[in-house]
């Protein structure tokens, strides 16, 4: 006599459960580095609604004591997450700066489930200059999202 299903269909129910969850790993997430390749593209584009799609305004606003744009003496100070959209985007000094420079990015390191950098070296080719620019990253809301640009390192 065959066995009931009941006896055999929970298991295999399981088993299929099993394979659906391990399929939805965080190696299937959209990695950090192509977060930061989505911004230098909405900041091409002028897209102020991806821009603030990839960035974590409310961190970044936090961030006052460094100039992300490399090229300023004193760190300016936004008030609004629409002073940084605007910096980054149309004739912003930020977008200028960067766009003016050559963009190599490069490392990705995943610190822990939650948290990621991508090294982005920015090159004067004609003053012979290099600097190089933590972007901080953490996963927010099943996406990864920019809290922080830190230029680590200029040099010639």
């Amino acid at each position: 006599m065959p066995a009931p299903i009941r006896s055999w269909a929970a298991p295999i129910a399981l088993a299929l459960m099993a394979i659906v969850l391990s399929g939805c790993s965080t190696s299937d997430l959209p990695s950090p580095k192509k977060t930061v390749i989505a911004l230098f593209g909405a900041m091409e584009k002028n897209d102020q609604a991806a821009l603030m799609y990839l960035l974590d305004m409310p961190e970044l606003m936090r961030h006052v004591n460094e100039d992300y744009a490399l090229s300023a003496d004193t760190p300016r100070v936004f008030t609004s997450p629409q002073q940084i959209l605007d910096d980054l985007t149309h004739e912003g000094k930020t977008k200028r700066t960067w766009f003016s420079l050559q963009r190599i990015i490069s490392k990705t390191e995943i610190t822990s489930e939650t948290t990621a950098t991508v090294d982005v070296t920015f090159v004067n080719k004609e003053k012979s200059v290099a600097y190089l620019t933590k972007f901080g990253l953490h996963f927010v809301n099943g996406r990864w999202q920019i809290y922080s640009f830190k230029t680590v390192q200029g040099s010639k």
